[in-house]
């Protein structure tokens, strides 16, 4: 397919119509001081739909003027210009894009941030993403029907409440020795990085006909505590998610996650009537080696740079969806293969 074709199927993926095939890249940790290699090979696949995870530049910083300028710098990388050119974008925050490392709802700039941040990604002036009391979350729906596919994603930072960390010593004797990160799990059992407000509002959109229903989240979900920031830190988010997607009888859930500097594809069967596959990119310039252990880990993991990707046939009576990672050079690194039929249980 040339690439006046692809921006065509992008277009009509966005505008409803229905695809044969249908694929959609992702990925986070994008510094903008880096060249990026990466991004020829996600340009090269000439996909529907890029989304960007989180971390999408490293701001940390509270002078807006330097963060805006950051923003402008990955504006003018070639790759990114190219990819912005020929495929719809779509983009939630993380921590260094929202403006301090591990920060939450205590950052002092955050709404100056959003603006700065939604004015970057082109969102419209009058969307609801500029004006919400308690984050950026949104989603969007591509195709119709039984192809429709719903992304939604979650604002894990405008609400979220402090970390707590076991301190200096305590990392350094009690947890890198296992790869395992500072932070405590909260100790407030209500404690959410949401907030009641989203949370109506992410049931109210899971609930919502689809297909597949693609969670985009910033911070990963499934894997247990492990010390870095995740939905892991606050239990009462991540269980009553799970919880959410069984007893709503949602079919068709997919997470899709950045943050960590190496990527990995982990399920969970137990407790759930149909395993959720997550899968995890990061970063696209950004690498950690020391790689935490995770019990819902499939297979290996990767400390390269990586995106993601998810691929949907239509054309067979059972859809066949194909997700995992690519690397720089647009290779596998790791994927499934799996039927609609296999997480669609209701």
């Amino acid at each position: 397919m040339n690439r006046a074709l692809s921006l065509v199927s992008s277009l009509l993926l966005c505008t409803g119509a229905l695809a044969a095939q249908q694929k959609i890249l992702f990925g986070s940790c994008a510094h903008q001081d880096h060249q990026m290699p990466i991004l020829n090979a996600i340009n090269a696949e000439q996909p529907d739909l890029f989304a960007f995870l989180g971390d999408n530049i490293y701001g940390d910083t509270e002078d807006m003027t330097l963060l805006a300028a950051k923003y402008q710098k990955l504006a003018t990388n070639p790759g990114f210009r190219s990819l912005k050119a020929s495929t719809p974008l779509i983009a939630i925050w993380d921590d260094h894009d929202f403006g301090e490392d591990d920060a939450g709802a205590e950052y002092p700039q955050k709404e100056a941030s959003r603006q700065i941040m939604l004015d970057f990604w082109g969102e419209p002036q009058d969307s609801a993403r500029r004006q919400r009391p308690d984050g950026i979350y949104t989603s969007y729906t591509y195709g119709e029907g039984e192809q429709l596919i719903r992304v939604i994603m979650p604002d894990l930072r405008w609400n979220r409440p402090p970390l707590s960390s076991v301190g200096k010593l305590g990392y350094l004797f009690s947890r890198r020795p296992h790869n395992m990160g500072p932070y405590e799990v909260s100790e407030d059992p209500n404690a959410s990085m949401l907030g009641e407000t989203q949370w109506q509002w992410l049931e109210q959109e899971l609930k919502k006909p689809a297909a597949i229903r693609i969670i985009a989240s910033s911070l990963q979900l499934l894997p247990e505590f492990s010390g870095w920031e995740a939905w892991a830190n606050y239990p009462a988010d991540r269980n009553r998610l799970l919880k959410l997607i069984k007893e709503a009888q949602l079919n068709g859930v997919i997470v899709i996650s950045g943050d960590t500097h190496w990527g990995e594809l982990s399920k969970l069967e137990k407790g759930m009537d149909y395993p959720i596959w997550e899968i995890t990119s990061s970063g696209l310039t950004e690498e950690w080696k020391d790689v935490s252990p995770n019990q819902h880990r499939v297979g290996n993991h990767t400390h390269n740079v990586n995106y993601g990707y998810l691929e949907i046939d239509w054309q067979q009576a059972d859809p066949i969806i194909r997700f995992g990672l690519r690397d720089e050079k647009g290779n596998d690194v790791m994927g499934q293969r799996l039927p609609l039929s296999s997480i669609s249980p209701y």
